[in-house]
Formats: structure tokens, C-alpha cells, sequence
């Protein structure tokens, strides 16, 4: 259940109090004339049930209230209330599979930021990649997975194609790829300068490394991970459910995959690196493709339920 705040100007409040008081899923419905300052208008708060949201929130869209007011949405963890159990029913679906499609652009867009803490995550993550292949330690491999914070902006490439928000895209594929080279450059530094210390060597990489060496042998099975990890992660993200999140980021090889081709470049070791820059290919085309596929199908999932539920009468 989401928590909704919206202020509305005078000529437009009744207008708002009437959208959410017809929607099924909404309750504790509040109108506080003239209570908000800045800007000025009515305050109107109500609480809304997950699957619901999507609809109310273009309904306010549709009548400009962002405009001239404002709305915000807070996530209700506990709500105790015969009304509120009473909108979940009424409300059609499921709110652990509703999508809330202004909540999951709000969410994806901070992730589009070029910004210093995301280059450092990645950097970071891709150099503990790099010793883990030379190590040849998958602890290490599962450790950069889930510091690498790639996936934020492969989740806004999906919902900016959906949703034809190509800024967000382009921003999304500016992350991602100066991303990735910042941190190639970074783990070739860190290799070289690891190896002038006698802490690592080239042996390392060309020695047999069974528990690595699929991060640049990429073959079917390849796509086949990449596209189950896309879904699986876009459902996390739409669901909320930041556990299977996390299973996510340690299914793909996107970073270990960067790390191998710095690692292999910083040697010489073409063939590995060219191996592993497929490898990385291949993953966030398949999560991308995934993802993309994933948001369609609950969008058209979502749209049939909300054309049937219009069809129904109300209680």
C-alpha cells in the first residue's frame, strides 16, 4: 500500500477528491482545504493499495495536478484497518505483482547518473574481479558481482525503451559504457602496479583457473543466464524484492567479465580478453533483452486486468 500526499489548487480539488474517491482501491481518503502553502491549495492524502496506484496516479497526471500542486508517495509497511483490507479486495490483481510504473522511472532514473559514487562501486568491484580471476576465487568473483551497481542502469535502459524516454536511455548507455571503461582502465593500473609489487604475475592468468574460466568461454548457456537473470531482476525490481535482487547480481558475469578482459589485456593475453568482452556483451544484451520483454508482458498484464475491472460494477 502506497501513501499518497497530493496538493491541489482550489479549482482543481474537487476534481482530484472525485478521481479518488471512485477508485476501488483507495481508502482513508483526507481533504484538508487550504491546508498547503507552497505551493498553495488543498492538501488531499489517502492511502492506495499497490495495484491500484498506477491507475490513480495517470488519473492525476490527466488532470495536471503536478503542474500546478505536487504528488508524493510513501510506502506504507503496516496499515490496520477494515477499510484498507477491504480496498486489497476490491482492488483487481495482486499488489506483490503490481507495477507502479511512475514509482519503477523514479527509481531506474536515479540509477542513470554518471555520478562519483557509481563510478566508484564500479571500479571497485571490477578490481576485485581482477584478483579473483588471477586468484581464481569465486568468492572473490561473488563479491564484485554484488558491489557492481551496473544493473540500475540496464533496468532504466528497459523501462526508458518501453516507455520511449530515449533520454533515459542514452544517460543509461552513457553509464554503462564509461562504466565499464573507467573501470578496465582502472584494473589494467591495478594489475600492472600489483605486478611491478611481485603480488601477482602473468603465470596466474595463463595457469589452469577451472573455477574462473567460464567468465571467458562464453558459449549458450551464456544468453540462456543472462536472459533468466533479466527477468528475474525485473521482477525484483517492480516487486520490491530485494533478495532476489541480490541472487540476481551474483548470476551474471557482467563485471567479472570486465575485469577478465582488463586483467588479459594488461598481459597481453588477447584471446582471453576478446573472450571475456563477448562475454560481457552477451550479458547485458540478454539482460537487457529480458528485462525489456519482462516489463512488456506485466504492462499488458496490468492493462487487461484494469479494462476488466472497468467492465465490473462496483460493490
Amino acid at each position: 500500500m502506497l501513501h499518497l500526499r497530493v496538493i491541489a489548487t482550489p479549482d482543481q480539488s474537487a476534481a482530484v477528491t472525485d478521481l479518488l474517491a471512485a477508485e476501488r482501491g483507495v481508502t482513508h481518503l483526507v481533504v484538508l482545504p487550504g491546508a498547503a502553502r507552497q505551493p498553495a491549495g488543498d492538501l488531499i492524502t489517502c492511502d492506495v493499495v499497490r495495484e491500484s496506484a498506477d491507475s490513480v496516479l495517470q488519473g492525476l497526471r490527466r488532470l495536471g495536478v503536478e503542474a500546478q500542486g505536487g504528488i508524493a508517495a510513501d510506502d506504507v509497511e503496516l496499515a490496520i484497518s477494515v477499510a484498507a483490507d477491504r480496498a486489497a479486495r476490491e482492488a483487481p490483481g495482486s499488489g506483490a505483482d503490481a507495477v507502479v510504473w511512475d514509482e519503477i522511472a523514479a527509481k531506474t532514473g536515479e540509477q542513470t547518473e554518471l555520478s562519483g559514487t557509481y563510478l566508484v562501486l564500479i571500479i571497485v568491484a571490477t578490481m576485485i574481479a581482477g584478483i579473483g580471476v588471477l586468484l581464481d576465487q569465486p568468492i572473490l568473483i561473488v563479491g564484485a558481482m554484488v558491489v557492481g551497481p551496473e544493473f540500475g542502469p540496464l533496468a532504466a535502459i528497459c523501462v526508458g525503451l518501453l516507455r520511449r524516454r530515449f533520454d533515459t536511455v542514452w544517460r543509461s548507455l552513457q553509464a554503462i559504457v564509461v562504466g565499464f571503461l573507467a573501470a578496465m582502465v582502472a584494473t589494467v593500473l591495478s594489475t600492472w602496479a600489483l605486478t611491478a609489487m611481485g603480488l601477482v604475475s602473468r603465470g596466474m592468468l595463463l595457469a589452469d583457473r577451472p573455477l574462473t574460466d567460464f567468465i571467458w568461454r562464453p558459449d549458450a548457456l551464456s544468453w540462456v543466464v543472462g536472459l533468466l537473470a533479466g527477468v528475474a531482476g525485473m521482477l525484483s525490481l517492480t516487486s520490491k524484492k530485494s533478495g532476489s535482487l541480490v541472487g540476481v547480481l551474483i548470476s551474471v558475469t557482467t563485471v567479472p567479465a570486465a575485469a577478465n578482459v582488463a586483467v588479459a589485456g594488461a598481459y597481453g593475453v588477447w584471446d582471453e580478453a576478446g573472450g571475456s568482452a563477448v562475454q560481457l556483451i552477451i550479458n547485458v544484451c540478454a539482460i537487457v533483452l529480458a528485462g525489456l520483454l519482462t516489463l512488456a508482458v506485466q504492462q499488458l498484464w496490468w492493462w487487461n486486468l484494469a479494462r476488466r475491472s472497468r467492465r465490473r460494477p462496483a460493490a
